[in-house]
C-alpha cells in the first residue's frame, strides 16, 4: 500500500487535534498542546500522548493512544482528567489503524514532539478539509485491489 499522496501523519494528527481544539482546550481561549509519540520496534507509530496546556507551564494529560498492550495500559484510546472527545477519538483511531496509508515519521532513535499553538478560524477550515481529504484518501487506497 502506498502512502497518501504527500500526506504525512503528522500532519494527520495535527489536523485532528486542531480540529478537536474547542474540546481540548475546555472553553480557553488561547493555549497550546503537545503531542508526544513513540515507536514500535517495526517502526510503526505505538502510542500518542496528547497534553493540553491551557495556563502557564500547567500540562495535563487529555489522552493516550496505544497500539499495543501493557500491564499499565490497554490497547486504543483513552481519555484522562475529564477531557473527552468522541470526533477526536474517532480520527485518531482511524490514522493510528492505517497509519501504513501516510509517510510516517522517521524513526530517529527518540520519542517525537508535535507543538501546536491556538489555529485561527482559518487553520481550523484546512484542518477540517485535511482530514476529510486523509480518510478519503486512505479509504480509497484500502478499496484497491492488491497487484500480484
Amino acid at each position: 500500500m502506498k502512502p497518501a499522496e504527500n500526506k504525512s501523519l503528522e500532519q494527520a494528527i495535527e489536523s485532528a487535534i486542531v480540529l478537536s481544539w474547542a474540546d481540548l482546550m475546555r472553553g480557553a481561549q488561547t493555549g497550546l498542546i503537545h503531542v508526544e509519540y513513540g515507536f514500535a520496534p517495526t517502526g510503526t507509530l505505538d502510542y500518542l500522548k496528547v497534553l493540553s496546556s491551557i495556563g502557564r507551564g500547567h500540562w495535563l494529560v487529555a489522552c493516550e493512544y496505544w497500539m499495543s498492550a501493557d500491564t499499565s495500559h490497554s490497547i486504543g484510546i483513552r481519555f484522562e482528567n475529564g477531557y473527552e472527545s468522541e470526533g477526536l477519538a474517532c480520527i485518531l483511531e482511524f490514522l493510528m489503524q492505517h497509519q501504513n496509508s501516510f509517510t510516517v515519521p522517521p524513526n530517529l532513535g527518540w520519542q517525537g514532539l508535535l507543538q501546536i499553538s491556538t489555529p485561527s478560524e482559518g487553520e481550523r477550515a484546512v484542518a477540517a478539509i485535511s482530514v476529510n481529504e486523509a480518510i478519503h484518501n486512505s479509504v480509497s487506497l484500502l478499496a484497491q485491489p492488491a497487484l500480484a
